[in-house]
């Protein structure tokens, strides 16, 4: 009788598969009830659990590397600072909270379980992608008035209020992050060095 490794694709993809049942659960829910100023995909964490999904089922680097900087930073970032209008034990309370901590878990796992450390082009395309995502959500915060990804404003009371006011704490944010997403590259470089990875089952 075999046992379940936790490279396994059938342990992979089932959690793959979880995700995607709360990230759509959470989409339907925003459909169901729809503002234009959160509803729409343009936080990035919308698209975080895609890349988790991806990264999940298919183990290609870039999915697995906007899982580690995505997940592993602006999710862990969204656990301590959570925006939330529900409160326990709302179904999107709950969501919020599941797919988030699922998020991190997923980096952890991909990168220190399996150690699938991101390479530094990885991070160029990261840093790419992610400042493509802020370009369309700024134009459309523009247009309509929204404020996607705090780009706009700063929410009240948050830690961004130590970078000063717009548009220099996105400066700021974005040298922050980047800096910390270099630091977070070496670390697994260094952790995916100092052993054979875990047996993986590929796709």
């Amino acid at each position: 009788m075999s046992t379940q490794v936790p490279g396994s694709r059938s342990f992979r993809r089932a959690w793959a598969v979880l995700v995607a049942a709360i990230g759509l659960f959470q989409a339907a829910t925003f459909v169901v009830d729809f503002d234009l100023g959160v509803s729409l995909p343009l936080h990035i964490c919308r698209l975080t659990w895609v890349a988790v999904v991806l990264a999940l089922w298919t183990l290609r680097p870039l999915p697995v590397a906007l899982t580690f900087f995505w997940g592993g930073l602006l999710s862990s970032q969204a656990l301590l600072t959570p925006s939330l209008a529900e409160d326990f034990p709302d179904p999107r309370f709950l969501a919020f909270w599941a797919l988030h901590l699922m998020e991190v878990a997923a980096a952890v796992y991909l990168v220190g379980v399996l150690r699938l450390a991101p390479r530094w082009r990885d991070l160029v395309t990261t840093v790419a992608a992610t400042l493509l995502w802020a370009a369309v959500a700024m134009t459309f915060n523009g247009l309509a008035g929204t404020n996607y990804g705090y780009l706009q404003r700063k929410p009240d009371g948050s830690v961004l209020d130590l970078l000063g006011p717009w548009p220099w704490y996105l400066a700021a944010e974005l040298v922050i992050v980047i800096a910390i997403w270099a630091l977070m590259t070496l670390a697994a470089r260094w952790w995916s060095g100092r052993s054979p990875r875990r047996p993986v089952e590929e796709p």
